[in-house]
């Protein structure tokens, strides 16, 4: 049963039948349409966002999977921040703010990509994807937070959270 793969980032919400899906899966005799419509009904909620995807279509049978990866960690916190991109200038200039609510959102969503064995661990991890991006938390630099972390400042937060 030979399978045909196509891995693509694309925008949530917003394939469509051209490239990079239709010059390899077109010769597969899939249906183009319906792997479109799907691919969009599973990231609706992912809108702005470049997401992984997989298709997998059994060429005998025209029968297909999709498989929906998540975003980099950099652009979910842009998506909290409501930021287009990161800075240039990590440390001169900031591009947004986020809370740490919404910090431990994005922990949420990439927790099994992430490194660190604990809630808090996971935190200081996506603060220093913060720090390189220029996105300040709660009005800080993440790196002030990270240290306020270690001294138990956002022990209830974490353990509420965990």
């Amino acid at each position: 049963m030979p399978k045909t793969i196509c891995e693509a980032l694309i925008e949530g919400g917003k394939a469509s039948a051209g490239p990079p899906i239709a010059p390899v899966l077109g010769p597969t005799g899939a249906n183009l349409y319906q792997i479109v419509q799907e691919i969009n009904r599973l990231t609706a909620d992912l809108k702005g966002l470049r997401v992984p995807v997989k298709i997998i279509v059994d060429t005998d049978t025209k029968e297909f999977e999709i498989e929906i990866g998540l975003p980099p960690t950099s652009a979910l916190i842009l998506k909290e921040a409501g930021a287009e991109k990161g800075t240039g200038n990590a440390g001169s200039e900031v591009t947004g703010n986020i809370t740490f609510e919404q910090v431990i959102t994005v922990v949420k969503a990439k927790e099994k990509d992430l490194l660190g064995s604990s809630l808090a661990d996971k935190v200081k991890s996506v603060l220093g994807t913060c720090v390189s991006m220029g996105i300040t938390v709660e009005g800080e630099d993440p790196r002030i937070i990270q240290q306020e972390i270690e001294k138990g400042t956002y022990a209830s937060q974490l353990q509420s959270n965990d």
